[in-house]
């Protein structure tokens, strides 16, 4: 007898990359040499300095015990010189910060913090999988937003006014991403003062989800709380899994204001325990890494950009130059019937796995995805195979 899934259980489907890497596995035991060109598993080290914090406090008897649940006050304060050096932006370590496993784990406890069944979310019409996926799993309504490509993929801000205005249910929370994924387009001042406007003018929750923001950026960094008026409507996702090469640690923090911070804080605290020390050691650690370190990681993505630019010209795709991010997301050539059909061929005939553009809101079907988490060798090796 098998027990009945719950309905959330029923009705989500596994993470796209979860099946198809299992797919790419299993082609790796048969004996192929799979290029994965697909997911943004950054390849690269963290610095020196956060592996020697890590052995140090590994061996360190006390770091093995149970730690508080808002992490480590050193962590915090290196979180906020963090936030002061890189983006400007003044947060108080105690009471403006949580650290968390990652901001993907952010995303549920945020959606559990303020979402009601039947509240609505608006999400952009491509972006992370995880903001629809847990919005339906706490049983609200999602309603994806138009991003313009001609306008560089910005929201189109009147169609979310009529999103919000003609909704059966209340708008609670809106879920943006810049420098965003998958398009790579940039973060401005502009787009976070039009977003901080609009959440004020229709009194929801804008949560800005912010870890690209150190890699390939053409301009300096930003933060959505640099903008007056943020911290009363928002709160800011950010993490070191793609900025300090350190996805596999699970380190990330949500930042807002104190009642933002202390409801997440009431539900995150019954679904987990505090962080294992060691790693919130080599984080606080990693956060001080130097301008010069960042400059030298964001020099070997850009030698491998320009040989992605190669495999796509290849491919006979079309993209702009002015993304930011660990990704390149190209439109497809009319003579390519989809982007199913594209990434299962290279797959099976070339043993090239890129990631489709429709696992990110169906307006991707004629989009694919191609990661820099690979080194430029095996990406000019990628364009070799298809020609």
């Amino acid at each position: 007898m098998i027990i009945p899934l719950a309905l959330r259980a029923d009705q989500t489907q596994e993470y796209y990359f979860s099946v198809k890497l299992a797919e790419v596995r299993r082609m790796q035991a048969a004996g192929h040499d799979i290029i994965n060109l697909g997911i943004g598993n950054p390849d690269l080290m963290p610095s020196a300095n956060t592996i020697d914090a890590l052995i140090q406090s590994a061996q360190q008897p006390a770091s093995h015990g149970y730690q508080p649940y808002k992490g480590t006050a050193p962590l915090r304060q290196a979180i906020a010189k963090f936030y002061r050096h890189t983006y400007g932006v003044t947060l108080e370590p105690d009471t403006e910060i949580l650290p968390l496993i990652g901001s993907k784990e952010g995303i549920t406890h945020i959606s559990l913090t303020f979402l009601n069944e039947g509240d609505g979310v608006l999400v952009p019409e491509l972006g992370y999988p995880a903001y629809r996926a847990v919005s339906r799993m706490v049983g609200a309504n999602v309603h994806e937003y138009p991003l313009l490509e001609h306008d560089g993929w910005q929201p189109d801000w009147e169609a979310m006014t009529d999103l919000v205005a003609k909704s059966s249910e209340k708008t609670k929370i809106i879920w943006l991403n810049y420098p965003h994924m998958p398009t790579g387009a940039p973060a401005t001042r502009a787009l976070f003062e039009r977003a901080v406007r609009f959440a004020h003018d229709h009194q929801v929750l804008l949560c800005h989800d912010n870890p690209y923001s150190l890699i390939l950026n053409k301009k300096p960094p930003i933060s959505l709380l640099s903008i007056d008026g943020a911290k009363d409507v928002a709160i800011e996702l950010n993490s070191l899994s793609k900025s300090h090469n350190m996805a596999g640690w699970r380190i990330g923090w949500m930042a807002g204001a104190k009642a933002y911070v202390d409801a997440v804080l009431t539900i995150k605290s019954n679904i987990d325990s505090g962080q294992f020390k060691p790693l919130m050691d080599a984080a606080t650690e990693a956060l001080g890494n130097s301008d010069d370190w960042h400059r030298e990681r964001n020099a070997v993505y850009q030698g491998r950009l320009d040989a992605v630019h190669a495999f796509l010209d290849a491919l006979g795709c079309t993209y702009t130059t002015n993304q930011e991010g660990l990704f390149i997301w190209a439109k497809l050539p009319d003579s390519v019937e989809s982007a199913e059909t594209l990434v299962n061929d290279l797959l099976e005939k070339k043993h090239v796995f890129i990631a489709p553009g429709f696992i990110f809101g169906p307006k991707g079907n004629r989009y694919v995805r191609v990661s820099l988490c690979v080194t430029k060798e095996r990406i000019e090796e990628a364009v070799k195979r298809l020609s």
